[in-house]
């Protein structure tokens, strides 16, 4: 059974309910003062705490999306890491390969013409021979023969470290709002294209170009549009392609609509920082470049270069998030350059949490949509 199983999960609520229950059974029973006596106690009460704890633990990872399985709890990744194709020929099945689909979570969602289509995909890029999962929402216009000669936008949902796509579906509910929007009027159809920023699992790679290392800025500006679009009716013209991401997607969202403004038309941060951090889990990701360095800082960026013309959106809360004030700062220094597009939610409360970003999606999906053209 698997990490996000939910057997795992009530068998583990079972287990401490009655480890909870033993524990009042049997204290009485263990209340003499020789060390049979204390040993007993102290291992009920230690087991019992565990159990409860594993039990939140379990509950917390199916609630936020943390670890997507044992092996990636235990710092055991099995999944792709970074594949160098040295025929140059992007692997034997191609670029992108289908390897499962699956409805969406919506009414009617059996039929991919109601309801749109979920698609796991292996992508390989050209030139930086990055391998890494993601999931493809098709909505149901894709389907439908009325509009069979059409493209539709694309927008590259990223989600933090050390998040799962999975959790993109699972818990942030992109695809089902996406649905809900486009059936509304209030969003164009547009496929979604949703996956980790970390391609090197387990290691953070702050979406940066490491010298020596994984190119994964050029990944995500370059060869995974590239091999989407040539494999999806995506627009062709600049425009077409918009990012969105949660605290570190967050980051490399606004990050990649900066230095590539010719990519991604629209880049919405939620809960972002808005400078590449420097920590265990990232290693050494500059090398001594100072100007990779400061690249990786957008208000220095902003600050030493021309100002892209692309659109923004960053998310916070006066209450509850670290970066209200850092992001108030950075709204103040994108408009002064009257080049770049800046929008923003701004939320009374709310944590850097799903709940929180689960209230912000709607409206960051909306915006994004206006600002893409399907063609």
């Amino acid at each position: 059974m698997g990490l996000t199983s939910n057997k795992v999960l009530v068998l583990a609520i079972l287990f401490a309910v009655l480890l909870f229950a033993g524990t009042v059974w049997w204290w009485p029973r263990l209340a003499r003062r020789n060390w049979r006596a204390v040993g007993g106690r102290i291992g009920l009460l230690l087991v019992t705490q565990v159990a409860v704890f594993a039990s939140i633990g379990l509950f917390a990872n199916q609630a936020f999306g943390f670890y997507a399985s044992w092996a990636d709890l235990l710092g055991q990744e099995s999944g792709q890491g970074v594949v160098v194709d040295q025929s140059g020929r992007g692997g034997a099945g191609g670029p992108l390969q289908v390897v499962d689909t699956r409805q969406v979570n919506v009414a009617g969602g059996a039929r991919p013409q109601v309801g749109g289509q979920i698609q796991k995909v292996d992508i390989v890029g050209r030139t930086t021979h990055i391998a890494t999962p993601a999931y493809v929402y098709l909505p149901p216009e894709y389907f439908q023969s009325r509009y069979r000669t059409r493209t539709f936008p694309a927008t590259t949902v990223l989600t933090g470290y050390p998040g799962t796509a999975e959790a993109l579906i699972k818990g942030l509910h992109y695809p089902q709002t996406a649905h809900e929007l486009a059936k509304d009027g209030r969003m164009q159809p547009m496929i979604l294209v949703m996956m980790r920023p970390t391609v090197a699992p387990p290691r953070d790679t702050e979406c940066v170009d490491i010298p020596g290392g994984p190119q994964t800025e050029s990944f995500f500006a370059r060869d995974l549009p590239e091999v989407v679009s040539a494999h999806y009716r995506v627009g062709k013209r600049p425009g077409s392609w918009g990012i969105v991401g949660d605290s570190t997607g967050g980051y490399c969202a606004l990050k990649l609509a900066m230095h590539h403004p010719e990519t991604y038309a629209a880049g919405a941060g939620l809960s972002p920082y808005y400078r590449a951090p420097i920590d265990p889990t990232t290693g050494d990701l500059f090398h001594g470049d100072r100007l990779l360095r400061n690249a990786a800082d957008l208000r220095w960026y902003l600050r030493h270069n021309p100002a892209p013309k692309t659109s923004l959106l960053v998310t916070s809360s006066k209450v509850g998030e670290h970066n209200y004030k850092d992001t108030l700062r950075f709204i103040d220094q994108v408009k002064g350059t009257g080049r770049t597009g800046i929008a923003s939610i701004i939320l009374d409360s709310g944590g850097h949490n799903f709940n929180t970003w689960r209230r912000e999606i709607p409206g960051t999906l909306q915006w994004i949509s206006g600002m893409l053209s399907d063609r």
